[in-house]
């Protein structure tokens, strides 16, 4: 059986399994929006504002194929997402002309501002990781990086360097209609036809996405100005809370958050890694543990 790409000794593991990456996610989207360029791609590429939900779970979805699926199905669904990235256009509006979407500039972007949202949304929520271990969560994800058709040597691969390239992107962001409407719709999203019937629950939706939105930078939020300031002391209190509250949902009901195919893939990643030898009695959050891990692997540092 072929190997899980990522195994549960790695930092990466610990960060996708936890269940603050929901916030992650929708953060990185936010911050995603403020390369015009990129959010142009995004806007003439996708339907992303009739279907949001299926956007955020497709995203979601090849993430956790990239960490939990085998180093086949990886392969298989990385060359689909290259091949349909390289088929697409962006109206520069800018420039007026038409350009690549997987030009470096814009997959780079994308990539840091998803994976750094992962990081820090999960540091912040109480995940337990030394600065060593932040490092090597960023490093790993060079390889993510290569998936979607970067060199990993061009990623940063610390957070040092993921600050600094931070730094060095902010003159070039900035909010255009599209972001704008794109940060509103993430807070207060329009209920596709196929899910009408959740209409009456969708003010629930609000506090986390404004909880998203909080929890962005505070250069970013300062552009952004969608909604009053609150005290970022609250921010990281409500961050915990709901990462608390997630990661006691049973996982098999929490995987109901996932398309079909993407249930399937995590049942696969629990039977081979029952194979080689992991007790997956309590699921793969379980696998955190070193104590459920085979005694060869054991012996690795924990993560």
């Amino acid at each position: 059986m072929s190997a899980t790409v990522q195994p549960p000794e790695s930092v990466t593991w610990r960060v996708h399994i936890d269940r603050s990456m929901w916030v992650g996610g929708v953060r990185s989207l936010m911050l995603q929006a403020l390369h015009p360029v990129a959010m142009w791609g995004v806007w003439q590429n996708s339907n992303f504002q009739e279907d949001p939900f299926g956007r955020l779970q497709r995203t979601s979805d090849f993430v956790g194929l990239c960490t939990f699926g085998s180093a086949e199905e990886v392969e298989v669904a990385s060359k689909r997402v290259r091949d349909i990235h390289r088929s697409l256009r962006i109206l520069n509006h800018d420039t007026g002309k038409r350009e690549r979407l997987d030009q470096p500039e814009l997959l780079l972007w994308v990539h840091c501002a998803e994976v750094y949202s992962y990081l820090t949304v999960a540091r912040r929520a109480g995940l337990l990781l030394t600065d060593a271990m932040a490092d090597r969560y960023l490093d790993e994800q060079r390889e993510s990086a290569t998936h979607v058709g970067l060199h990993a040597e061009d990623v940063p691969g610390s957070v040092a360097e993921m600050e600094e390239y931070m730094a060095a992107m902010r003159p070039r962001l900035r909010v255009t209609e599209e972001a704008a409407s794109t940060v509103r719709f993430l807070m207060w999203p329009t209920m596709p036809e196929n899910l009408k019937f959740l209409a009456p629950g969708k003010p629930g939706w609000f506090p986390f996405g404004a909880l998203c939105y909080y929890s962005l930078p505070d250069w970013a939020r300062q552009m952004y100005g969608a909604l009053p300031e609150v005290p970022q002391p609250a921010v990281t209190a409500a961050l915990r809370s709901f990462r608390m509250a997630m990661n006691s949902v049973p996982e098999r009901l929490h995987d109901y958050a996932f398309a079909k195919n993407t249930r399937e893939m995590l049942e696969r990643s629990r039977q081979r890694l029952a194979a080689e030898g992991y007790d997956t009695s309590h699921g793969l959050y379980g696998l955190r543990d070193p104590r459920r891990w085979p005694a060869r692997r054991a012996a690795v540092p924990a993560a």
